[in-house]
This record gives structure tokens, C-alpha cells and sequence, in this order.
């Protein structure tokens, strides 16, 4: 049974894997013996990300990327693959928030969350694509979120965004199937991360309103999505594509 879930030799990218759920991820890669690219825009965090995982005993770096770029993801698939040889998993976790009404919005905020979390994530997906088809196969997971599911008032441009990761999944699984490339979304719920902590500060109540609608009883923390990972990177989810799956603590089944 360990060897479904074995991934050693294996090289994964992990967006906004210095801090958060991306951290949480790429530290449940690094124990199942994956290789990892710490991909993100802050050097000085990622140096951190990066000497815990090679802590762990596997090897890791920090790759710069500005998702908001396509040019730059494209380049970070590729220093990826020039430093380490192949490109096997692609975590596309990297992205923002900007917490406003929607009569509030200017139209360049809109914009920057879209290209952020939507657009960011197809591009590194579209660049990762060639280097997964010569390999025979890859990995690709997406980050989604409760707002795939739900609306809330101060997260339309996040809410869509989020909502578009779903639907992409989908559209990339049916795409590279023939190409042994599975893609899957994971919906975290309310993760207690810096992201959600400035929510907690600009939302009032929100802390109380997670804990009574979330059956666990707790916010979710960034290595419950540990698992999850090493589920979606490895031959135990061979025949897993385009799925969306909550790791939530119960808050979306509740009525």
C-alpha cells in the first residue's frame, strides 16, 4: 500500500508553497520523498519554506514567479525543469484576496484577483503541460475554495475566481486525459492562515460564524491539507481527474 503513495523521484512545484496552505502541501510532498520547487514571491520567506523541507531530507528551492505574469510562470516551469531535471506534480496554490462590497470595486482590482488566481493558474498549467506529455504523466492541483461553492458579499472577484479554478479542472482533466495528466481541485475551507487572519480582522464575527457552521469544531490548520496532496500527486489517485474536493472540517455539508 505505501508504494501508492510513494513519491520519491518525483519533482513538484508548489505556488505560494513559503507560507499557508502551500507550505501545508508542500510539507506532505517532501514526507512522501518528492523533490520541491518553492515557487513564490518573497526570496526571504521561501529561503525559510526551503530549509525546512530540506530538513525533512529531500531536496527543495526557492523558484521566483509573479502570477500575475504569464511570461513569468512560463520561466518558472523552466527553471524548474533546468534545475531539476523533470516536472512531475504542479500545486497551483498562489493567490489573493481583496475583500471589498462589489459596488466598491475598481475594475484593476477585479482584474488583479482574476489574472492572480485564475489566469496564473491556467498559465503555469499550460506551460507545465509539454514537459508532463513527454514524461508519460503529471500531477496537476488546484487550489479552489469554499467560495467555489458559496457567495459571500466582500469576495466577488475571489468567489469567481475560485469558482473558474473548479470549472478549469474540469476542462484541463477531460483535455490530458489521453495524456495520463490527472487535474483536480482541492476546496479548502477555513484554514487559520495569514490570508484568513487578515479576514478575521476585516470581517467582523467571521471567527464565530466559521466555528458554529464548521461540524469539526475548529478552523482548519495548513497540514490538514497534507494528505490531500500526497492523495492527488500520487499513483493512489491514478484514476481521479477533474474532481473538486472540500477539505473543510464538514462546513459545506451543513445545511
Amino acid at each position: 500500500m505505501s508504494a501508492l503513495f510513494d513519491l520519491k523521484g518525483r519533482v513538484a512545484i508548489v505556488t505560494g508553497g513559503n507560507g499557508g496552505i502551500g507550505l501545508g502541501m508542500a510539507r506532505g510532498l517532501a514526507g512522501a520523498g518528492a523533490v520541491i520547487a518553492v515557487a513564490a514571491r518573497d526570496k526571504k520567506k521561501a529561503d525559510a519554506a526551503v530549509a525546512e523541507l530540506k530538513g525533512m531530507g529531500v531536496d527543495s528551492a526557492f523558484v521566483p514567479v509573479d502570477m500575475a505574469d504569464t511570461a513569468s510562470c512560463k520561466a518558472m516551469i523552466d527553471a524548474t525543469i533546468e534545475r531539476f531535471g523533470r516536472l512531475d506534480i504542479l500545486v497551483n496554490n498562489a493567490g489573493m484576496n481583496i475583500r471589498k462590497q462589489p459596488e466598491e470595486y475598481d475594475i484593476a482590482e477585479w482584474r488583479q484577483v482574476i489574472e492572480v488566481n485564475l489566469t496564473g493558474a491556467f498559465a503555469c498549467s499550460q506551460a507545465a503541460y509539454p514537459a508532463m506529455k513527454k514524461a508519460g504523466g503529471g500531477k496537476i492541483i488546484n487550489i479552489g475554495s469554499m467560495m467555489s461553492i458559496f457567495g459571500a458579499s466582500f469576495t466577488a472577484a475571489y468567489a469567481a475566481s475560485k469558482g473558474g479554478i473548479v470549472q478549469m479542472s474540469r476542462a484541463l482533466a477531460t483535455a490530458w486525459a489521453k495524456d495520463n495528466i490527472q487535474v483536480n481541485a482541492v476546496l479548502p475551507g477555513w484554514i487559520d492562515t495569514e490570508l484568513t487572519r487578515r479576514g478575521r480582522q476585516q470581517v467582523q464575527g467571521l471567527h464565530e460564524r466559521v466555528l458554529a457552521r464548521t461540524p469539526a469544531g475548529r478552523w482548519g490548520e495548513p497540514n490538514d491539507l497534507s494528505g490531500v496532496a500526497v492523495f492527488l500527486a500520487s499513483r493512489a489517485s491514478d484514476f481521479v481527474t477533474g474532481t473538486a474536493i472540500p477539505v473543510d472540517g464538514g462546513y459545506s455539508v451543513q445545511g
